[in-house]
């Protein structure tokens, strides 16, 4: 047999018992099924015994006489599955468009006109965000056409959600961005003296800030922060949108170079 027809042969058969495995499974549950239970309702049962067993011998058969078949084959269903994780995505990017890029409740950095938004969803204890946060400093320095946008979400406890409120809260007195920067980069636990202490430190009015921590509208935009990641589906923290991509976890800087440029070249299609 020539080399390009039995490759072709071979995966026919990959994607063949890839797609009958589902059915497989369904055959084996249907013979299996009570025949008694059909007999009275005047039905069968669809797949007799004989014929079950007979599928089940050739497919053992041939996965016997070529073993490695099972792996393609896992590896065909994965690469669905990843497909149709990305499509689910998109639909829901695609739903909750206006929330993540155009909510006046959420701080922007960068260029509020770029052609590219990056949504941050982090928690001020997270190790990983801490840890992704100067890469995504430089993808922003490097691109000055990238419009950054900033989701609180705090998902690791009390003094998470203390520091998401100071962080929230500050934008009153105009110092979010500022305030930000010295949260995400310390390494606290984030008690409440630890936090008015770096308040002060970027010129907030600490009593003025604790006034506004407590306010319901800081509340209200928390609550939108964790119904938005809910709806998206994400777990855990930092979680990243780049147009219609969802990043789940950090990424190093070139990767994310390479999403922005994916994302720009599909706007000008």
């Amino acid at each position: 047999m020539k080399p390009a027809i039995a490759r072709f042969r071979r995966a026919a058969a990959v994607a063949a018992i890839a797609a009958a495995l589902p059915a497989a499974m369904a055959i084996t549950m249907t013979a299996g099924a009570p025949v008694a239970a059909n007999a009275q309702s005047g039905g069968n049962t669809g797949v007799s015994a004989s014929h079950k067993a007979e599928f089940e011998k050739i497919v053992r058969d041939y996965i016997l006489r070529n073993p490695e078949i099972v792996a393609e084959a896992i590896q065909i269903l994965r690469a669905k599955k990843k497909v149709a994780e990305a499509t689910a995505d998109k639909e829901l990017l695609a739903s909750n468009r206006a929330m993540l890029i155009s909510d006046p409740a959420s701080p922007v950095s960068g260029n509020p006109k770029g052609d590219v938004t990056i949504v941050e969803f982090f928690d001020y204890r997270c190790g990983v965000c801490k840890r992704i946060h100067p890469i995504v400093d430089e993808l922003v320095r490097t691109d000055k056409n990238i419009r950054r946008v900033y989701k609180n979400w705090p998902i690791l406890g009390p003094n998470s959600v203390l520091a998401a409120r100071a962080a929230i809260a500050s934008r009153k007195q105009g110092k979010y961005l500022s305030f930000h920067k010295v949260m995400i980069e310390a390494k606290s636990d984030f008690g409440e003296g630890t936090i008015m202490a770096i308040a002060q430190s970027v010129g907030l009015d600490a009593a003025r800030l604790r006034k506004d921590m407590r306010s319901p509208e800081t509340s209200a935009i928390i609550g939108k922060n964790y119904a938005l990641a809910e709806k998206l589906k994400l777990n855990g923290t930092p979680s990243f949108v780049i147009g219609d991509t969802l990043l789940r976890g950090g990424r190093d800087l070139e990767s994310l170079r390479v999403l922005v440029a994916e994302a720009r070249a599909k706007k000008k299609k």
